[in-house]
């Protein structure tokens, strides 16, 4: 008997800067590759897929981004996360989400653990009331005044300080959504079999 398997797919900086994703395309690309069940979330570069492939996540990414490329002709960054994950990062998150306005709130994902030396470069001091905590594989950032002029939000996504690492980030409404259609498409995934 074949085990299934349902992930969500983040991809890192589409749909900006002259590299164009149609959705219905990427879904087309994930079908290509086997997936079944594919949604997407979004025009960013959001979506979920059931596989029966038994890969793991990197192997899962790998494969997508490769397929990626070949279609769309452009190198996209691919983080594959299970629901469960995605769920465990809303609820983990450090800061008073309820409090604040979904815009004050981030969550940068991140291909592979870090610990805060890789941070240590960045002063947090130099940047209050802007403030992040390190999560599993995630960032969490707290921007008073939204992304858009953050400038901690620039220093954390500095190439010395994110080298060797994808990450990709989700303002907060997002990541709830994608932690809740993560469950959602378990939930009917499970029903199915």
């Amino acid at each position: 008997m074949t085990t299934t398997s349902r992930y969500a797919l983040l991809l890192r900086g589409v749909n900006v800067g002259g590299r164009k994703m149609p959705m219905a395309e990427l879904r087309a690309v994930l079908a290509g590759l086997g997936h079944t069940g594919v949604r997407t979330y979004l025009q960013s570069g959001n979506a979920f897929f059931t596989t029966a492939s038994g890969e793991d996540e990197d192997a899962l990414a790998a494969g997508i981004g490769q397929a990626v490329a070949e279609h769309f002709g452009f190198r996209a960054d691919c983080l594959v996360r299970s629901g469960a994950y995605l769920r465990a990062v809303a609820d983990a998150c450090p800061y008073p989400a309820a409090r604040l306005e979904p815009r004050q709130l981030h969550v940068t994902y991140l291909s592979a653990s870090a610990t805060p030396d890789r941070f240590a470069s960045v002063d947090p001091a130099a940047y209050l009331p802007e403030e992040f905590r390190l999560g599993d594989r995630a960032l969490y950032l707290h921007l008073p005044e939204g992304m858009g002029r953050s400038k901690l939000a620039e220093a954390l996504a500095r190439p010395a300080v994110v080298k060797g690492l994808v990450a990709t980030t989700r303002n907060w409404n997002t990541v709830l959504k994608l932690a809740d259609m993560a469950q959602e498409t378990e939930m009917a995934h499970e029903a199915e079999g």
